[in-house]
């Protein structure tokens, strides 16, 4: 019996080891409840939460920056909020929206994560344009980083792709109904809903605002089924949402990885200089093919221990990525190995799948302990933060 059939023969007596440790309190406490949340997981986003790298970053590669949070004008009327991070910030689960100022009204890519960031993007907006307001909202994609602030943007039409739609309507059925004080994303409780995108397109949609066209092209399968990125043909800037993460280990959690590689080698070939990313600092096409090297790295380490019959946990836990260590949540490599796992077993489906994710990672510690290695340990409170935010 070799290593995954003797894995997957485990999965029932670990799966009931898991519901006994939740009864008995055994730092379990969140299974169950993580259990309860797959009804809306493949609609939520990446957890605000502090990384602690699986392996220890190299020296012998760069640290990433750091940038500051900032309404940033790109060109005349447009402009990206770019959400501060860099090493040792809590950034995880942040994301950059944009504006399109006309002359009457404004358009916003993406709605942020929540009271606070939705606030002072809007606050922002309206300051750096005489107060207009806005009236149109894009949401790139269904992730709870992209869509929680819509509830926020109270004048605007919002639009995203079906399957956009479709997803934050599941997620609305079991969103909380009041927002938890959380440190960057809400000050107060007070109430809580999940607006769904109103509008559905298919394919591309072109906006022209004032003298700025604006085109929404369809980008997947890549980072989910449902991408959806915005091109300013006459300024050469993309914003890319989602599919592209700078500095920042991306998020495959909804993702179908060998797609989304092409879709990075297809923007290589557009008219583009600026690109801002869902995550991460303003960069440009070097950036978006230094995330598809990381995928592309991480696709042949993993190979190797696929068809070595290893399962995704005890590879994650062999797995170096050299430069790529040193960008922000490494421990974002577990859930990827999963999702390339997925991919070659042919059982790839456009859901997150939490179970295999934290099942790879019980294991990944399990193996990081017996060798020693503490400090490369990862908290399964914070792989469940991932799993009911994504």
């Amino acid at each position: 019996m070799d290593d995954r059939e003797r894995h997957e023969e485990s999965k029932l007596s670990r799966r009931e080891a898991l519901r006994r440790a939740a009864w008995t309190g055994v730092g379990f406490a969140s299974v169950l409840s993580s259990a309860g949340e797959l009804a809306k997981l493949s609609a939520q986003g990446p957890a605000p939460v502090q990384p602690t790298p699986p392996p220890a970053p190299d020296s012998r590669y760069p640290m990433p920056p750091t940038w500051n949070r900032e309404l940033r004008q790109l060109a005349p009327n447009v402009y990206a909020y770019v959400q501060g991070g860099g090493p040792g910030v809590s950034n995880a689960g942040v994301s950059n929206p944009g504006m399109i100022a006309g002359s009457d009204y404004l358009l916003a890519i993406d709605a942020t994560q929540g009271p606070i960031p939705a606030r002072a993007f809007i606050a922002a907006s309206k300051k750096a344009t005489g107060g207009k307001e806005f009236s149109r909202l894009v949401n790139t994609h269904h992730h709870g980083d992209h869509v929680n602030g819509n509830q926020f943007f109270t004048h605007a039409e919002i639009l995203s792709h079906p399957y956009c739609r479709d997803e934050c309507v599941k997620a609305a059925a079991t969103t909380p109904n009041m927002w938890t004080p959380t440190p960057g994303i809400a000050d107060v409780a007070e109430e809580r809903k999940l607006v769904p995108p109103s509008v559905t397109f298919k394919d591309d949609l072109t906006y022209f605002i004032g003298g700025t066209e604006v085109q929404f092209r369809f980008a997947g399968p890549a980072h989910t089924w449902g991408d959806m990125m915005a091109y300013l043909p006459q300024y050469k800037i993309l914003f890319a949402g989602d599919v592209g993460f700078f500095w920042v280990a991306p998020y495959a959690n909804n993702s179908y990885i060998s797609k989304w590689i092409d879709m990075c080698d297809t923007i290589q070939g557009w008219d583009v200089d600026v690109i801002v990313p869902g995550h991460g600092p303003i960069g440009g096409k070097k950036d978006l093919a230094e995330m598809a090297n990381y995928f592309r790295v991480l696709g042949v380490e993993a190979r190797k221990r696929y068809d070595a019959k290893m399962t995704p946990g005890a590879a994650a836990a062999e797995i170096r990525l050299g430069r790529f260590d040193n960008w922000i949540g490494p421990e974002r490599l577990i859930m990827d190995t999963v999702r390339w796992y997925e991919e070659w077993d042919s059982t790839l489906t456009p859901d997150y799948n939490a179970m295999a994710v934290r099942e790879a990672t019980i294991e990944y510690n399990d193996i990081k302990k017996k060798a020693g290695q503490a400090s490369e340990i990862i908290p399964l409170s914070r792989m469940d933060a991932m799993a009911e935010a994504c």
